[in-house]
């Protein structure tokens, strides 16, 4: 008997060994992305400075303790248009939010 391993053998351990390292990165990326996700959270997109909740008509809004910026979660800009029934306010930021819709739509 021979101490060397076949060519099946060395095939085997270098997929093998390929394949974990390809584990191990991909664990290592997924890793990073939450970590990065986590540096965002509750930041203002704007200027990055912590985002605040407040109050807002009933709703939890983000507000940004630097420039101010007003920042809402998914359906919370459509719950304060369904709160409003006239104004200006519910027309600009329908027209707003319309143009939204439509750009994500084609995307």
């Amino acid at each position: 008997m021979t101490d060397k391993p076949s060519r099946n053998e060395e095939e085997f351990f270098a997929l093998r060994e390929a394949e974990l390292l390809k584990a191990r990165r991909a664990e290592a990326e997924r890793e990073q992305a939450e970590a990065e996700r986590k540096t965002h959270y509750m930041r203002c997109p704007k200027c990055g400075h912590d985002l605040k909740t407040e109050e807002y008509h009933g709703l939890e809004v983000d507000r940004c303790t630097e420039c101010s910026g007003v920042w809402f979660d998914t359906g919370e800009a459509e719950q304060l248009l369904d709160g409003e029934h006239d104004g200006m306010f519910k027309n600009v930021f329908g027209a707003i939010l319309r143009g939204v819709r439509s750009t994500t739509a084609t995307k």
